[in-house]
């Protein structure tokens, strides 16, 4: 009776345990299904899927191969060696211990053993994916290369999937011989006895014949391995085969790849004849040869014959370097101009160049971000970023370079009231648009915006209407959950209505995009909320069947999502256009393969004192295209690619593999060609390229004499301080008839030492303006100048900050402007090439210790040749510094009178809450300026001035 008493108890604890299993199996499957669903929902609500399937297809089909081919092939090669086992073979005790214990396991490994390796090898086979579905589309670039006569797309497209692909295979021959081996011994089939090795003829012939594939396969990889010599090569001057290569290295490969295929035939004949004599002398000699034709034979030709006579004998090989190089990054067509810059500042100088000197921006972006804060922030809730952006609008009929920033949601001014509910539900997008001259001030040394306010206003809105909430920038929270049922109550913050804090004043609004997956079932909400570890996404009652989730918000993340073949630029911009903000995102088309042309780190070329590099991707690579450009809508987040450079072989390679997700460049409207600009990421690794590859000739690039490098940046402080950035800038280049939107940077003589001189060597611009007709880029889009100065006397950003630091006039000022506390910031340090020299330009901000205090330009700082200036605007800058009239002319960018003061408003009988509201805040904002004139705190009375003027337009505003 105990006896059935324990195993009826038994019973229950095996089906607890069998439950348990198949709960947890359930849990862990459901979770890795949530991750997989989650991404079909984002990638279909975007119009991308087919970026995912194809990506899961590919990667399927090439698992299924890797797979079939090394469990068939491992398992064929295991029955064969153990069906062709002697069968009454006399083995020692220790090998029949061995085989009692395996024998019972026998056929349980004989099936598992290839069904893991399978496994192991179609995952690796997976991991080709963008490899095979290149090599697969491959584009020809009809250009074929000066060693081989290959087409470049070999080298791009085919090389990379081969050498890839190789030591897979070999992988899977040198697993099948460890197999026969393994079988062969613990079978007899391989007998060590009495210093003799006996070996069945059946293994003898399949191991053999493995060993015949695994020379063949070597003979292949070295064969691969002398086009791999384009694309690295052995000498530290140049990439792409030298002289050593051409020469030496790669008929040593193509000696031992012909090696290998005899040394494959002896073991072929061992097969057959039984005797492995020669194989294992020609497997010798194939070792010892790949050591002395690839290993010594190269270095005696390098150190008796190519370092003696190195500029001699490696010129045409440098001169395929330079040329294959400037091809690669586009540089080849650069327009070099010599330009002999005066020193001397002459009266009426700028005469030639008055539009140009009229567009000198002197609102500098990475400065004035407190001021856009402390003006047009409006609530603690709302941000802008600390790097405002440049771009250019219509305004008036005229192009003005303007600075621009969008007020984009904060969740950190929430903290009072931090919540879920309110960090997902209620603050969920950003509102409007800040825009500023970027040639004008104001009186007293603020941004002179034309256009700004809650909702904003000015010269943009007059223009057309444009859809202002932000749901989708760089600042957005994780997730929010947006949407609901129609007619139900509003709970999304959209925009104070008033200065007061009170709920009554501000405006709620509902989102009416399509912007992310719908939450309409259990499932999706299970989903997310696993995704995103918040159980409120499932229990909330404000989330419903019309709701959505709003995430992978920032633009370079859904850019680089909906195309993860492409390099994204690290500085994506704001733009109205067609009635929407827009974040327009540069993309490139990238490679590491192309033949001859030198490699840099991405990462590396693209850093300075604006570029925030750990949110670039640090590949090397050897060729660029910006072949895409890309919007993403602020307010519905829709992406949408444009094929910018469709004769990209690589882009139309990867066209190929996801047909439809690129639109062509005709779609674009000239309302988004007007905003589109060069791309700064390109700019900078061209930049990079011509500091070295501007040489033309192989003589003076192997002594280089004559190498650049880009100036650090002049206001930066520390011993490593970083590059100087590229600036965006409407001017016209010498010869140019009229001033166009550029991308300019400077370059100084590359030093060994500590301390390099810091004269100007060169100077590169690209017109940065594409024009605005629908689909048609500007003729002259992308042109690239380098104009070489052949002065030496011409001061780098260098030596011109250092004379602005140390001259004593400017040095006393900027003290006096230091007394009492306050900070004196300098702006970025600008180079134009006008009035034959090169005239240097930075803004003076003088910024107030108060909590409220943000940075006012005070004095503009300039320089021409030997000779500066430093005075409260720029015109007074330039005509001292040219001799009482620099001839640039045009009106003062600053406003002439101040605004004076409000007098008491009438008493118009019955006043709307909301214009009393206005009155006071006038009245409130009229005392704090006062208060600070009084103290003498001038950002307190541009900030209090500020809101004063808001207050009276808004208060007249709402008496008409």
């Amino acid at each position: 009776m105990s006896q059935v008493r324990q195993e009826t108890n038994k019973g229950p604890s095996y089906t607890l345990i069998i439950t348990a299993a198949i709960i947890f199996a359930l849990v862990v499957a459901f979770l890795a299904f949530s991750g997989v669903y989650a991404d079909i929902l984002w990638y279909d609500q975007i119009g991308f899927l087919s970026i995912l399937t194809t990506q899961w297809f590919t990667v399927g089909v090439l698992f299924a191969i890797g797979f079939l081919i090394m469990s068939i092939t491992l398992w064929i090669t295991v029955r064969v060696a153990y069906n062709t086992r002697p069968v009454y073979a006399s083995l020692g005790s220790q090998l029949d211990r061995y085989q009692e214990v395996f024998e019972p396991l026998r056929k349980l490994a004989f099936w598992m053993v290839p069904l893991v390796f399978g496994v192991f090898l179609g995952l690796s086979f997976g991991g080709l994916w963008q490899q095979a579905q290149l090599w697969l589309n491959a584009t020809p670039f009809g250009q074929v290369d000066p060693q081989f006569g290959l087409d470049y797309s070999f080298y791009v497209f085919q090389l990379p999937f081969y050498q890839s692909l190789l030591p897979l295979i070999q992988g899977i021959v040198f697993i099948c011989g460890l197999a026969v081996l393994a079988i062969a011994y613990l079978y007899g089939s391989i007998r060590i006895s009495e210093r003799q090795l006996r070996v069945a003829k059946s293994t003898r012939i399949q191991v053999a014949i493995i060993a015949a594939l695994l020379a063949l396969l070597q003979g292949a990889s070295s064969w691969l391995e002398q086009y791999k010599s384009l694309t690295s090569g052995s000498s530290d001057r140049l990439i792409g085969a030298s002289y050593t290569d051409v020469n030496a290295t790669i008929p040593a490969l193509q000696i031992v790849a012909i090696i290998a295929v005899i040394v494959a035939l002896l073991f072929i004949i061992t097969a057959v004849i039984g005797k492995w004599r020669y194989a294992v002398v020609g497997t010798g000699l194939m070792i010892v040869s790949s050591i002395l034709v690839t290993g010594v034979y190269p270095q005696i030709i390098q150190r008796l014959q190519v370092i003696p006579s190195e500029g001699t004998l490696e010129r045409p090989y440098l001169q395929r370097n330079i040329e294959a190089t400037r091809a690669a990054y586009g540089v080849a067509n650069v327009n070099v101009q010599s330009y002999s810059a005066k020193t001397d500042a002459e009266s009426g100088a700028l005469r030639d160049d008055a539009e140009t000197a009229a567009n000198i921006r002197i609102v500098d972006p990475g400065i004035v971000q407190p001021s856009f804060a402390q003006l047009e922030q409006f609530k603690q809730y709302y941000q802008f970023p600390s790097q405002l952006d440049v771009d250019r609008y219509v305004i008036n009929g005229k192009v003005q370079d303007t600075v621009i920033g969008l007020r984009e949601i904060n969740l950190i001014g929430t903290n009072a009231s931090s919540s879920w509910y309110n960090e997902t539900l209620v603050y969920t997008h950003g509102f409007g648009v800040a825009a500023a001259y970027g040639n004008q001030i104001s009186s007293d040394g603020q941004p002179k915006f034309y256009e700004g306010g809650v909702p904003s206003s000015g010269d943009l809105s007059d223009i057309g209407e444009y859809e202002q909430r932000i749901y989708f920038g760089e600042f957005t929270p994780e997730y929010s959950i947006v949407g609901g049922a129609p007619g139900s109550t509003p709970v999304e913050v959209d925009y104070p209505l008033s200065t007061s804090s009170s709920d009554e004043n501000t405006a709620k609004t509902t989102f009416q995009g399509d912007g992310g997956p719908k939450l309409d079932s259990i499932i999706n909400r299970l989903v997310y909320a696993i995704k995103f570890g918040s159980e409120q996404i499932i229990f909330s009652d404000q989330v419903s069947n019309d709701s959505q989730i709003l995430y992978d918000r920032d633009p370079r993340t859904r850019v680089q999502k909906a195309a993860p073949y492409l390099t994204i630029d690290s500085d994506p911009y704001p733009a109205i256009v067609d009635g929407k903000i827009l974040w327009i995102v540069d993309a490139y088309t990238t490679s590491a393969n192309y033949p001859y042309s030198n490699l840099i780190s991405w990462g590396q070329s693209i850093s300075d004192s604006n570029t925030d590099t750990t949110r670039v991707r640090t590949d090397r690579v050897n060729y660029v295209r910006n072949s895409v450009k890309a919007t993403v809508d602020a307010y519905d987040g829709t992406v949408t690619l444009y094929a910018w450079d469709a004769e990209d072989p690589v882009l139309q390679t990867w066209q190929k593999i996801f047909p439809g997700t690129i639109k062509s460049i005709t779609e674009m409207s000239g309302d988004l060609m007007a905003h589109v600009r060069y791309p700064s990421d390109l700019f900078k690794v061209q930049r990079s390229i011509l500091a070295t590859y501007h040489v033309t000739n192989p003589d003076s690039f192997y002594s280089g004499d004559n190498a650049w490098v880009a100036p650090a940046n002049p206001t930066s402080t520390g011993d490593n301080p970083p590059s100087q950035p590229p600036y965006y800038l409407t001017m016209k280049l010498p010869l140019e008839e009229s001033p166009s939107f550029k991308i300019y940077s400077t370059f100084i003589p590359r030093q060994s030492g500590d301390t390099p001189r810091n004269v100007l060597a060169g100077y590169f611009a690209a017109n940065a303006d594409a024009g605005s007709v629908d689909g048609v880029k500007g003729a002259n889009y992308g042109e690239l100048t380098l104009l070489t100065i052949p002065n030496d006397a011409i001061p780098g950003p260098g030596q011109v900050q250092n004379k602005f630091n140390t001259d004593p006039t400017v040095a006393g000022e900027l003290n006096v402007l230091e007394l009492g506390g306050s900070k004196v910031l300098k702006g970025n340090l600008l180079t134009l090439p006008v009035g034959g020299g090169l005239l240097y330009v930075q803004p003076v901000y003088l910024m107030s210790t108060g909590e409220t205090s943000f940075p006012l330009l005070r004095k503009v700082l300039v320089a021409f040749g030997d000779s500066i200036a430093f005075e409260d605007s720029l015109e007074q800058a330039l005509d001292t510094l040219f001799k009482g009239d620099s001839g640039a002319g045009g009106e003062d960018p600053t406003d002439p009178t101040d605004p004076t003061d409000p007098t008491d408003p009438t008493d118009p009988g019955e006043v709307s809450p909301a214009l009393k509201q206005a009155l006071e805040d006038a009245s409130s904002a009229l005392k704090e300026r006062e208060a600070a004139l009084a103290k003498g705190d001038w950002a307190a009375y541009g900030v209090a001035d500020a809101k004063l003027q808001r207050a009276l337009e808004r208060a007249i505003a709402l008496s008409k």
